[in-house]
């Protein structure tokens, strides 16, 4: 098979592959329908994480079963199935707590960038919908594997009640879905943090009522002074950097809660600053298996489509210009059709 291979920063190539195979009798084999890359593809990329040596990369996928293993019993071949970037056996008792992104079994995807790819744990990982939906529904529900999953537990992490103002820092695929989650879960203001035309358009389209252009202490100032000098119920922090995040935990209210789920990078809270804030934190990976069922459902009947975040479409093998449109913000994510 194709797929994509990192080798050092900047540095993404598309080569041939061994063909996955069954390893345990609990994984499957799919093949692709569409992949992309995602924000955080571009950490390795950008090289603020290391690359040690080659290796596959993605982690985003929705496809057709090829082949399962003896003990997988809820997808079959010929289904198209949609799964998260962490896998779960769905039965240990942190699956059974709603977080499944720390299932006992976890393992992360890394292959996904590939014209096949093995799923482990792929009886609790994977969800079939009832028929092989329209290719026109297969960035919708692509999204749903990883950035739409995680704009929800944004929203569900930061607590967005009906009625209630949210802040979304970030303007990447996450950050956007995360102003779709609030909306769906009742806030009656969402303020989205974004300096990019393209992006404050879609994110009005998909819910936002206010834009803040300012970071940093100006931008908390900002959000203060939209709230009334008090600062938000709810803030999602959707980009992982230590000025975002001092950005959300200053822009929430107190007794206001922050969701983070950018993956942290050089990021630092200060214990003494949080305890006098009465700001809430919860987040890590999103548990993206929780939310499947219903964020398919979404996507299927109309409700919502995160697949608007994909605004760049390339054949897989031009997987290295999608990397470098997305690191260049020519992108905001990048779709690949094996």
């Amino acid at each position: 098979m194709r797929g994509a291979m990192i080798y050092a920063p900047g540095d993404i190539r598309f080569e041939t592959l061994d063909d996955p195979e069954i390893l345990h009798p609990t994984d499957a084999i799919i093949r692709t329908a569409v992949t992309c890359v995602c924000g955080s593809d571009l950490w390795p990329y950008r090289g603020a994480e290391p690359t040690d040596a080659p290796h596959p990369m993605g982690h985003e996928y929705v496809g057709f079963v090829e082949e399962v293993g003896s003990e997988v019993t809820s997808v079959r071949p010929g289904q198209f199935v949609i799964g998260s970037f962490a896998t779960s056996d769905n039965t240990c008792a942190n699956c059974r707590n709603g977080f499944q992104s720390n299932c006992l079994h976890r393992e992360f995807m890394s292959t996904c960038q590939a014209d096949y790819v093995r799923i482990p744990n792929a009886r609790g990982t994977l969800v079939a919908t009832d028929d092989i939906p329209g290719e026109q529904l297969w960035p919708g529900l692509l999204a749903v594997s990883d950035v739409m999953g995680t704009g929800w537990w944004a929203a569900d992490a930061a607590e967005v009640k009906p009625g209630s103002t949210a802040v979304v820092v970030g303007d990447g695929a996450v950050g956007l879905c995360a102003v779709i989650a609030a909306k769906e879960r009742g806030a009656d203001r969402i303020i989205a943090m974004s300096r990019h035309a393209s992006r404050q358009k879609l994110a009005r389209e998909f819910g936002a009522t206010d834009i803040v252009t300012e970071r940093g202490d100006e931008g908390v100032e900002r959000i203060k002074e939209l709230t009334g000098g008090i600062g938000a119920d709810s803030v999602l922090e959707c980009v992982g950097t230590g000025e975002a995040m001092r950005q959300a935990l200053h822009s929430a209210r107190p007794g206001g809660t922050v969701g983070f789920v950018g993956v942290p990078h050089d990021v630092a809270v200060d214990g003494q600053e949080l305890f006098f804030s009465h700001v809430g934190l919860r987040g890590g990976p999103a548990p993206v298996r929780r939310y499947l069922p219903d964020l398919i459902d979404l996507v299927q009947s109309g409700r919502i489509d995160p697949g608007k975040v994909f605004d760049l479409t390339l054949p897989l093998e031009q997987v290295a210009e999608g990397y470098q449109a997305m690191d260049e913000r020519r992108a905001i994510k990048a779709l690949l059709k094996p």
